[in-house]
């Protein structure tokens, strides 16, 4: 992985986009305003000029995607002492990149995973695939109280760069979007594992908007639909479903101590900080995270639980809600006690 701050980045977008661009302040405006400082990219930043095939790119995610994937499980199993075979599920989830044999498979002969591993690949839920995952590896563990389940996201978000399209939405993206892993465990009842119980999940759809974020894909790959109304759904529906989740539990926002969020972007968490009346300075972490690192689509909020779970960990017994958002358009919501 290679990080460069958000400058260069701009600089070599301006260079290959070139004279194409009416007006190349517009991106310095953009940039300034997505208030991300840098990003990882999966290649050098001199190499996407000449990566102009689907084909190729996804040969890169595929080569990637196993490295990143194979260190970021690593790395959790390795702070709670668990062997690769201990797992009993892997929940796989990406949607910059296809592959089959998916990479799940992939990583059995690499870390020596068990073979009989349950693999879930999952691809398509975009940004709320994160929490999905969780709670999708929730469920299971309550089927198999007696096993560990993982979630692994590997997001290569750059090799989906589409360097013939300047509209606003690919502009956005490419300016928002980074590379990333993350990986979590969930344990059944009868593990004991560090970490919050997930007391509740909740998955919301929302008819009819399937337009609102996704992919257009094509001969050229993977092109962002990114409306503007993204903000607009999140405001209008985010606090009534949080509300009416928190109810079923006996619960109120109030009882929240600490709020676990997709970064989005910008404009998407302030619509979620004016949606639930966060007050100031609740998800510090979340912009903390999209100024480092940007937008990494679905290993966003396991960035973000990372963080918390390190270096701002909740005191016992009280509740943090984790939620994410994507393509559906929908939300994830799940909530946790320490």
């Amino acid at each position: 992985m290679h990080y460069y701050p958000q400058s260069v980045l701009l600089a070599e977008l301006k260079r290959l986009w070139g004279s194409k661009l009416e007006n190349p302040a517009v991106m310095d405006r953009l940039y300034g305003r997505i208030g991300v400082e840098g990003r990882y990219m999966a290649l050098p930043v001199e190499e996407y000029a000449g990566l102009d095939r689907w084909g190729v790119a996804n040969q890169h995610w595929i080569e990637i995607s196993q490295e990143l994937g194979e260190k970021a499980l690593g790395c959790a199993l390795q702070r709670v002492k668990l062997k690769p075979t201990e797992i009993g599920a892997l929940f796989f989830v990406s949607i910059t990149g296809v592959a089959s044999p998916s990479i799940d498979a992939r990583l059995i002969n690499r870390m020596g995973l068990s073979t009989n591993l349950k693999r879930m690949p999952i691809f398509g839920l975009g940004c709320v695939a994160g929490a999905a995952g969780i709670a999708r590896a929730a469920d299971y563990v309550r089927a198999f109280p007696d096993q560990v389940a993982a979630v692994l996201s590997v997001e290569l978000c750059s090799l989906t760069f589409q360097q013939s399209d300047l509209t606003m939405a690919n502009m956005i993206s490419a300016g928002l979007f980074g590379d990333g892993a993350a990986a979590v465990l969930v344990a059944g009842a009868e593990r004991d594992l560090p970490g919050p119980a997930i007391l509740a999940t909740r998955s919301v759809f929302y008819p009819d908007t399937e337009q609102v974020m996704g992919w257009d894909i094509s001969e050229k790959g993977f092109q962002i639909v990114l409306s503007k109304e993204v903000p607009e759904v999140i405001e209008q529906h985010l606090a009534a479903d949080v509300d009416a989740f928190l109810a079923d539990q006996r619960l109120t926002r109030s009882d929240i101590k600490s709020f676990i969020l997709h970064t989005g972007g910008p404009r998407v968490l302030e619509a979620t900080e004016q949606a639930l009346q966060l007050p100031p300075g609740a998800l510090d972490i979340s912009w903390a995270c999209l100024r480092r690192t940007g937008n990494l689509s679905s290993a966003s909020v396991l960035v973000v639980l990372e963080e918390v779970m390190l270096h701002q960990r909740p005191a016992p017994g009280t509740y943090s809600l984790l939620a994410a958002m994507g393509p559906g358009f929908c939300s994830e919501l799940i909530l946790l006690r320490w």
